[in-house]
């Protein structure tokens, strides 16, 4: 096992690595840049090491920066996380070259997979179902006009490069073709510097369900079983669960079965994530595959009981599966929601600045994946996303109410985040009944909030007091990781006005 791993990320992902490094008895080095200096990642790792200002392209994208902190640290391998360079083969490829251990697939693998184009041609060859659509980037609007006239209205109009949501249009008519190629393309060039676009044939209320492999570098590979991931706004998941209420066992066993088809084929090792879009009659086709760990990891590992980034290190290091796949055995049902910080009674602006109280739930079946904590200034430059909230339990329905009671108990002070959305997620009749389509969020959106009094669930009163009460003892402040800068939690601002603004902040949160 190595001894020392650098973690290429911030945030909770970041938090979730320095402690599986922990378990196991082995150092972790953390990176931040200017406006991470005070994060829970870098009090968390044992090392911590500057590396630029707050821009990513100079801190968590700078490639250069990050292999130097490693050779300086010792670092012997490093963990991506997800987003920044989890996905760059680029960025795998020089880590080989500098000797040290990229903990995730070979580049040659993420660039087979990652230009969606290329992974349409190879899963072909390999009998994978997938949509319809362009095996090739479009090379004018003309040859975009035949294809989508061939295959008929709608489609999809994809970044070859994409992912999380970006570089995607849903195009309903010819109409709005020319418009939607030219934006799409732009987006594309922006976000991934690359501006090849092809199209898919759109599938109406389709869900999407993705599933969890592992492979390791002796040639086992297994899948862990599926997560429906069908709550989304824009393209981008909300709410993740694991079992699908659509997969029954032999759905998920055609689909495992392919999911490693679709890994065999690209010589993938480590963690890995193959989506698919499903129908209403369970049909299923290979979207992509995610060459990396995922947001929702938590959801597999609590139903299937693996540590997923115990075991991305363990296969990293050179070790065999210890299991195979006929001992993997799904049990229970656990939901996830994302925290950010972000408005949704403003179109989900995002909503920066400090956290001036936290209260955190607990209780049986609770999990929070977080990467806050009382007195952080949550900063504007990265993606939102702040925590998870997982929920399990025995069925469906008791994960669901588990859910529901620590989202009551859940209080983030001083900013806005979505856990109100959330509650009026699993109080809606569609989700409670597993009627999901990649559609629902934006359905749920549309109705009057007000008109339902079920999604007018608020903190109890109760509650509110016993927060107020406990707003007069503040939190000590987390003692700094060695080798990371100290900062002060407040700038010496006196507790008592900080438990005034967490009265006020109560206080109006029981009269909304």
């Amino acid at each position: 096992m190595f001894k020392r791993i650098l973690i290429a990320n911030r945030g909770e992902i970041a938090v979730r690595i320095i402690r599986a490094c922990r378990e196991m008895g082995v150092e972790s080095v953390a990176v931040y840049s200017d406006v991470d200096r005070g994060s829970l990642h870098v009090r968390k790792a044992d090392y911590a090491y500057h590396i630029g200002p707050a821009q990513a392209s100079e801190s968590y994208l700078n490639m250069e920066k990050i292999l130097d902190v490693a050779r300086r640290s010792g670092a012997e391998a490093i963990h991506p996380g997800y987003g920044f360079l989890s996905e760059n083969a680029r960025f795998a490829h020089a880590c080989e070259e500098a000797g040290i251990k990229f903990i995730g697939p070979k580049a040659s693998s993420m660039e087979m997979m990652g230009s969606k184009t290329r992974a349409r041609q190879n899963m072909k060859k390999a009998g994978v179902p997938f949509v319809p659509g362009t095996e090739k980037g479009l090379e004018s609007f003309e040859q975009a006009e035949r294809f989508a006239g061939q295959v008929g209205y709608p489609i999809m109009l994809k970044a070859a490069a994409g992912g999380g949501g970006k570089g995607m249009r849903l195009v309903r008519s010819a109409a709005d073709l020319k418009s939607a190629l030219e934006a799409t393309q732009s987006e594309a060039q922006r976000a991934f510097g690359d501006n090849e676009v092809y199209i898919e044939k759109y599938i109406e209320n389709p869900r999407h369900i993705e599933m969890q492999i592992l492979a390791d570098e002796h040639g086992n590979t297994v899948y862990l079983g599926e997560r429906e991931c069908s709550v989304q706004r824009r393209h981008q998941k909300v709410l993740e669960e694991s079992p699908s209420p659509i997969v029954d066992p032999d759905m998920r066993r055609r689909m495992g079965e392919i999911a490693v088809r679709v890994a065999q084929a690209a010589g993938y090792t480590n963690a890995g994530t193959v989506e698919f879009l499903a129908d209403q009659n369970k049909n299923f086709y290979f979207l992509e595959m995610n060459t990396r760990l995922q947001v929702e990891h938590p959801v597999t590992e609590l139903v299937t009981g693996l540590d997923l980034v115990h075991l991305q290190l363990r296969i990293a290091a050179g070790e065999p599966l210890p299991f195979r796949q006929q001992d993997i055995t799904i049990r229970g049902h656990a939901i996830e929601c994302r925290i950010y910080a972000e408005d949704p009674d403003n179109n989900f602006f995002p909503s920066p600045g400090k956290i001036t109280r936290l209260i955190s739930p607990s209780g049986p079946g609770i999990r929070r994946d977080s990467g806050m904590y009382e007195g952080w200034v949550v900063p504007l430059d990265y993606d939102p996303l702040l925590a998870k909230l997982i929920g399990f339990a025995e069925t469906r329905e008791q994960a669901i109410n588990r859910l529901r009671r620590a989202l009551v108990e859940y209080f983030v002070g001083g900013i806005k985040t979505n856990i109100p959305l959330f509650r009026r997620i699993l109080l809606d009749p569609d989700f409670q009944a597993g009627r999901l389509d990649t559609g629902f969020l934006e359905r749920l959106l549309q109705k009057d909030p007000v008109a339902d009094d079920r999604t007018r669930e608020r903190i109890p009163i109760a509650a509110i007091a016993a927060a107020i009460f406990a707003a007069a003892d503040p939190k000590p402040v987390l003692a700094p990781a060695a080798g990371a800068a100290t900062n002060s939690r407040d700038g010496g601002r006196p507790a008592t006005d900080q438990a005034s603004d967490w009265k006020r902040t109560a206080r109006a949160e029981a009269l909304r």
